[in-house]
């Protein structure tokens, strides 16, 4: 209503989407400003970018899995490989050195990435209904250095290591978004291409979370054997979780494949697992803005450490080196993790929800 815009007259209102004129204001905004940032900075900076909205679809998917249903999982890094290599296999070329099925289109390949690491999840999902906690997070763990493994020797899918094999042919409507074209560069396209996919994952996560289905997953996080008690289906959403979860994984592993342009088989391993944990936490477990906000953190913060050597004589650009960028990073997601998790649960989106609850109520903040 007029002059009191979070009065809910009805069930349906209270639910909305975007349920209050700031709300929609500052998406709107959102929106608006991303698409015009093509056209503001640099083909370097807007792969960056582009990468860090599909990393945030994978961060959504493993927030469903821990955030939502509180299935810890450290095998993330796993079904993004087998995302990536089923786009790719699905688009190579059918005279290559290695599989392909000259299948270039982007909705095919990306939909079957998603629906083969979706099959896979659903076979792992059985072991989450008679494991909980860190029993379930050593056998996910498992399953990183298994895929690790088959990928190495699968040379006739991977290409093998330090070989590697092409990325899946990003083409829509029978345009490659990978080429120049008359109207825009390859990095605005991508960039284009990655920012509206985030759009729909996210939209189509956040729905999914305030539904039936999402208030299930909580109650399941919250006390599973209370859920059970009042007629949740366990294995059913067990299931159901890590299903959703490795279909996105598997997308983000295709799309992450494409913008990067090349994975060697061991690029998906422990540590990768360890920076989609980070997303979530840094982010915000439990929150859809959370992950898109960790992801955007965590991809962003390489950029940032590799200008340190510059700064600071004692950190090597060079991997050789005695402390390098590198070595650096990896200390920083487990600092980054610690340091949230004992200051701020909620994450960079708790931040951003005591931050804006200050200015609603301001002069009167107290």
């Amino acid at each position: 209503m007029k002059g009191r815009p979070e009065l809910y007259t009805s069930y349906a209102q209270d639910m909305a989407f975007l349920n209050t004129r700031p709300k929609r204001a500052w998406t709107g905004g959102l929106v608006v400003f991303a698409l015009l940032v093509p056209f503001l900075i640099t083909d370097d900076l807007l792969q960056l970018l582009a990468t860090a909205f599909v990393a945030a679809i994978g961060a959504i998917g493993l927030n469903i899995v821990t955030g939502y249903a509180g299935q810890v999982s450290l095998g993330h890094a796993f079904f993004l490989a087998i995302g990536a290599y089923t786009g790719a296999a699905l688009s190579g070329s059918e005279t290559g050195r290695v599989i392909g099925f000259g299948i270039t289109s982007l909705p095919i390949w990306l939909l079957a990435s998603g629906l083969v690491a979706a099959f896979f999840g659903v076979l792992v999902a059985p072991v989450a209904v008679r494991l909980r906690g860190l029993y379930l997070a050593i056998v996910t763990l498992g399953l990183v250095f298994l895929g690790e493994h088959v990928f190495r020797e699968w040379t006739s899918l991977t290409g093998g290591p330090g070989v590697g094999r092409p990325a899946a042919v990003p083409e829509l409507f029978g345009v490659r978004l990978d080429r120049d074209n008359a109207v825009f560069t390859a990095a605005q396209q991508l960039y284009l291409v990655m920012f509206v996919l985030l759009v729909i994952f996210a939209v189509l996560a956040r729905n999914l979370v305030r539904s039936r289905v999402g208030r299930a997953f909580a109650a399941v996080r919250d006390r599973d054997l209370a859920a059970s008690v009042i007629g949740v289906d366990l294995t059913r959403y067990k299931v159901l979780a890590f299903a959703v979860s490795s279909f996105y994984a598997g997308v983000a592993g295709a799309l992450l494949f494409v913008v990067n342009g090349f994975f060697d088989p061991g690029s998906f391993n422990l540590l990768l697992s360890v920076q989609y944990i980070a997303m979530v936490l840094i982010g915000g477990a439990g929150t859809i803005s959370g992950a898109v906000m960790g992801a955007l953190f965590i991809t962003l913060l390489p950029r940032i450490t590799r200008e340190l050597p510059a700064v600071l004589p004692f950190i090597s650009g060079d991997a050789t080196g005695a402390f390098t960028v590198f070595q650096l990073e990896a200390v920083l997601y487990g600092v980054l993790i610690i340091v949230f998790l004992i200051v701020e649960p909620r994450g960079l989106f708790g931040i951003w929800v005591r931050v804006r609850n200050y200015w609603r109520t301001w002069p009167f903040s107290y």
